[in-house]
């Protein structure tokens, strides 16, 4: 039996922990969850994270900056709308691919809320954090332009949204999301 490091069971716990939060959110999820997914004990859980919240934000950051990477390989070499088509095309294929990332998203931006209705800015500060660079890296590759980038990261929530709802890809409201050749099953 291979024994892991310190480092990569921490690398294992982030992953165990998205999968966890994206279906059971902050508040659904324990910590004896994501420890039982890993296969180690709570106090071992707690001697790679402070915290439940530490873990937590550990998968929001690693979230964010598989996202950021997803955009920045997409539209490496390329500007205005060639990188547009390329990062919402990768983006897309993440979202089929990798449906936990998606849920983990969600369920950041519903721990903020939820933090923020508690009075707790702390928490919602390291998620904004994380948000303000995945839209500075949108950001560059329209040529600094802002109301490109903010009209693409309103696209992706509402991608989101509808596929968190679980909208069949045939179904009506995908039809302004569509590319014009694609229209003809509205």
């Amino acid at each position: 039996m291979v024994r892991m490091s310190a480092e990569e069971r921490r690398e294992s716990v982030i992953r165990a922990a998205t999968a966890e939060f994206a279906r059971g959110g902050y508040h659904g999820t324990s910590t004896e969850a994501i420890a039982k997914r890993v296969g180690v004990s709570q106090p071992y859980l707690f001697r790679l994270f402070p915290g439940k919240r530490a873990i937590f934000l550990a998968a929001a950051e690693r979230c964010v900056e598989d996202t950021i990477r997803t955009f920045e390989e997409a539209s490496e070499g390329l500007e205005g709308e060639e990188a547009l088509e390329a990062m919402g095309k990768a983006y897309r294929r993440v979202i089929a691919e990798q449906p936990e990332r998606l849920m983990m998203q969600m369920q950041m931006y519903l721990a903020v809320a939820a933090a923020e209705a508690e009075g707790d800015h702390e928490f919602g500060e390291a998620v904004r954090q994380g948000w303000t660079r995945l839209w500075d890296t949108v950001h560059l590759p329209f040529g600094a332009d802002a109301r490109q980038t903010t009209t693409f990261m309103a696209y992706g929530m509402l991608i989101n949204c509808l596929v968190a709802m679980g909208f069949p890809d045939d179904h009506r409201v995908w039809a302004g999301l569509r590319a014009p050749e694609d229209q003809s099953t509205t």
